[in-house]
């Protein structure tokens, strides 16, 4: 498996590139968060509801006295609202609870297993959302797995599962050092560009010759505007 990703990983970068990074790492309280809004939708309308909360607070702190309605109304463009508020509601009345601060810095020490045993304690919170701030806060080289992720390593062949959770388990010990970062976010611009849910782009695919998908489409169709914008390596 792990020669199977290198591979894909190499054609990746060759035709995408090597995704850039922000030079500090992102405070991981703000990227589980980040990763809360982003679940059921699109970057670019996790991202307003992102800007929306930081712009009516001036800490996490100050969450903790808003209503669940309040931070639902305030990050509706996102959808799910009750859903995500009480996630992020509760995330912070448990770390002040138990840690007395609001702060995931504590998990910096800790393995990536640990980190991701004690985050989905969390309601609302999952291995993709506790994955995310291990990639995208810690620089753990853990690839998250979300649909776009799942659908793709099905297809090409690398795992036979039913879910990302267990294709999040499979590969997880088989990433090449250093290439979690490239490997993930390149597969999410695969899956937008090429490789989607219906009527995939497989006549233009850049890794088609490793692909095992038994349905594929080499019926061309017009090209549609992509959206390239990545929500996680946007909040600083």
């Amino acid at each position: 498996m792990k020669k199977q990703i290198e591979r894909i990983n190499q054609l990746l970068i060759n035709h995408f590139g090597i995704p850039e990074r922000q030079k500090k790492l992102p405070d991981p309280l703000d990227i589980i968060i980040g990763t809360i809004l982003s679940q059921n939708t699109n970057d670019k309308n996790s991202y307003k509801a992102y800007l929306n909360l930081k712009s009516n607070i001036n800490s996490w702190e100050d969450v903790l006295s808003l209503k669940t309605s309040q931070i639902e109304r305030i990050i509706k463009v996102a959808g799910l609202g009750k859903q995500k508020a009480k996630a992020i509601k509760n995330l912070l009345k448990n770390l002040k609870k138990y840690h007395g601060k609001l702060s995931l810095t504590h998990l910096k020490k800790k393995s990536d297993d640990e980190v991701l045993d004690e985050l989905i304690l969390h309601k609302g919170i999952g291995v993709k959302t506790a994955s995310c701030v291990l990639l995208f806060a810690f620089d753990r080289n853990v690839c998250p797995v979300d649909t776009h992720v799942h659908r793709i390593l099905n297809r090409v062949g690398v795992v036979e599962t039913s879910n990302p959770e267990k294709t999040f388990n499979e590969i997880k010990s088989h990433i090449p050092k250093g290439a979690a970062h490239s490997f993930h976010t390149n597969l999410l611009r695969l899956g937008r560009e090429y490789c989607t849910p219906t009527n995939p782009k497989c006549y233009e695919c850049p890794i088609e010759n490793v692909c095992n998908y038994k349905e594929k489409n080499f019926t061309i169709k017009k090209l549609t505007k992509q959206n390239n914008f990545f929500l996680l390596d946007s909040i600083k």
